[in-house]
C-alpha cells in the first residue's frame, strides 16, 4: 500500500505508533489514499501481467469489483482515476458497480 516505515522520534500525528511491551519501537506512515489507489491499480497491473486497459470486459467488471471492495471509490476523484486506468469512461464505471449491486441483491433475494 506504500506505507513508510519510520523510528518512532519521526512519527507525525498522522501516524501510527507501534509498541512492543510498553516501548515504542516503530512508526508507520500511511500513503494518502488517493497514493494508496494508484499502488493497487500498479498491484493489480502487475498481477494481470498487462496494463488495466488491455483486459477484457469481464476481467474489468472483476477489477471494478475487487477496488470497490477495497474502498476505491470512497477516495476523490476515485471513479475517474479507475476509469482512466481501465480505459473506459466514468459512465462504464458506474455501469459495472451498478451491475454488482445488482447481482447482490439477486444473490440476497434468493437466500431468503
Amino acid at each position: 500500500m506504500g506505507a513508510e516505515l519510520l523510528v518512532p522520534a519521526q512519527a507525525e500525528a498522522d501516524d501510527v505508533v507501534l509498541a512492543w511491551e510498553g516501548e515504542d519501537v516503530l512508526a508507520v506512515r500511511l500513503p494518502q489514499l488517493s497514493e494508496s489507489l494508484d499502488h493497487i491499480l500498479a498491484a493489480m497491473e502487475r498481477r494481470h501481467g498487462m496494463p488495466l486497459a488491455e483486459l477484457d470486459r469481464k476481467a474489468k467488471q472483476e477489477a471494478v469489483r475487487l477496488l470497490e471492495a477495497r474502498g476505491a471509490f470512497s477516495v476523490r476523484h476515485g471513479v475517474e482515476t479507475v476509469a482512466g486506468a481501465l480505459g473506459v469512461s466514468r459512465f462504464t464505471v458506474y455501469n459495472y458497480l451498478n451491475r454488482e449491486t445488482a447481482l447482490s441483491r439477486e444473490k440476497a433475494a434468493k437466500v431468503e
